[in-house]
């Protein structure tokens, strides 16, 4: 997971709609995939952020799309925020994840629209994320955040997530975030 922005409306954690407001959490159809890259285009290049041109990529989200693991918040007019639950064998298999809270999920992919950020969306995303996951069966979440993604880390402090490890894959160090569901 790399970037952590945030929103202004609370959201009912049950519904995934907000209060007061005209915002909803859905599962992402194949008619957002242009919004969900938009969303992802905005970030790239972005303080904290060290997504490239090749992630992530429209497979990125064909993948998400075809297993319903990919969410965004909606306004009437556009998405503006997205989190995905990944599947990566390379993340799965580290070592660090606790072995007592198996089986545990990735939750990646998480951006905020630039206007939106730094007013609590991140922290709705990730709350439905691991909702979601709880719903499925997993005891646990985890993720990793570059190292240098200050803003990440703040964000997620906010849960009481543990760092359990650190890792370098895909050209970067990585600390390794989990949290019991």
């Amino acid at each position: 997971m790399q970037t952590c922005m945030p929103k202004k409306n609370a959201i009912t954690e049950k519904t995934g709609s907000t209060e007061g407001s005209d915002m909803e959490i859905t599962t992402a159809s194949p008619q957002d995939k242009e919004q969900i890259m938009a969303l992802y285009e905005e970030q790239k290049g972005r303080e904290y952020c060290f997504w490239d041109e090749d992630y992530p990529s429209e497979e990125f989200i064909d993948f998400d799309i075809e297993r319903q693991a990919l969410f965004v918040m909606k306004r009437p007019d556009r998405i503006i925020a997205a989190i995905s639950i990944d599947e990566d064998e390379n993340v799965e298999n580290l070592e660090c994840w606790n072995k007592d809270l198996l089986p545990g999920a990735e939750l990646s992919r998480l951006a905020v629209s630039i206007d939106m950020q730094n007013a609590g969306i991140a922290k709705k995303m990730l709350k439905y994320g691991m909702d979601a996951l709880k719903e499925k069966g997993y005891k646990s979440v985890h993720f990793l955040v570059n190292r240098d993604n200050i803003k990440a880390t703040a964000c997620y402090a906010h849960f009481d997530f543990n760092i359990v490890g650190e890792c370098s894959l895909y050209d970067q160090d990585f600390l390794c975030y989990e949290k019991e569901l």
